[in-house]
């Protein structure tokens, strides 16, 4: 089994890299391999609504030079997600809001029923604006959330700081270990012949008629 990582930070080893890796080594301890997707310092164009990852029939979506599409086919080889971004603004990045636009809306095939779980780096407040931003992602694609003993945030200026976050380090990595035992979980219902629940075709009801 595998968890996709996801860091949106233009740092590559940053504060949300080193709360990421806190989660993942908890995983890789627990028998879960781990993927790594950084965000990086390149721009990420956001969603044009133009519609052509539903035209093409591929799944992905039609801008090739960004990262999204790299997401798109590791997210359907990987089991389960943790997503992580610092805080800008009380919200999650620009680079990491545009790649979930697209990632959602192109790929979501491949999101659906494998749990997620965002976490958020902040300096000092915003957090769980953010974690709730992030988390509206999954809950539109029938993603069962992993949660911690704590919100998935962690506080800090620079990555030593961070460690320096004792309950934020913990909160990461009993994340690891909650998504680890919901994997081995969904693997066992799997073999019982458990399968995911069957999806009514979506209505869709607007507010003016």
């Amino acid at each position: 089994m595998k968890v996709l990582l996801i860091n949106g930070s233009p740092r590559e080893h940053g504060c949300t890299y080193t709360a990421l890796k806190e989660a993942a080594d908890a995983l890789e301890a627990a028998g879960i391999e781990t993927d790594w997707i950084q965000v990086g310092k390149e721009p990420i164009r956001g969603c044009i609504g133009c519609g052509g990852c539903a035209k093409s029939g591929k799944g992905e979506c039609i801008f090739q030079d960004d990262p999204v599409n790299t997401t798109i086919r590791k997210a359907a080889e990987a089991d389960g997600f943790i997503v992580g971004t610092p805080v800008h603004y009380a919200s999650a990045s620009g680079a990491i809001t545009s790649l979930m636009d697209r990632l959602c809306y192109a790929g979501g095939k491949n999101l659906a029923y494998k749990p997620a779980a965002c976490i958020t780096s902040c300096r000092r407040g915003g957090a769980s604006a953010a974690l709730d931003q992030l988390n509206k992602y999954f809950t539109i694609l029938n993603m069962p959330i992993v949660s911690s003993n704590y919100w998935n945030m962690v506080h800090g200026n620079t990555p030593d700081e961070v460690r320096k976050d004792e309950e934020g380090m913990q909160t990461m990595r009993q994340l690891g270990r909650n998504m680890a035992w919901l994997l081995h979980a969904i693997e066992a219902g799997r073999a019982a012949g458990i399968t995911p629940p069957t999806q009514e075709p979506k209505i869709k009801t607007n507010f003016i008629r």
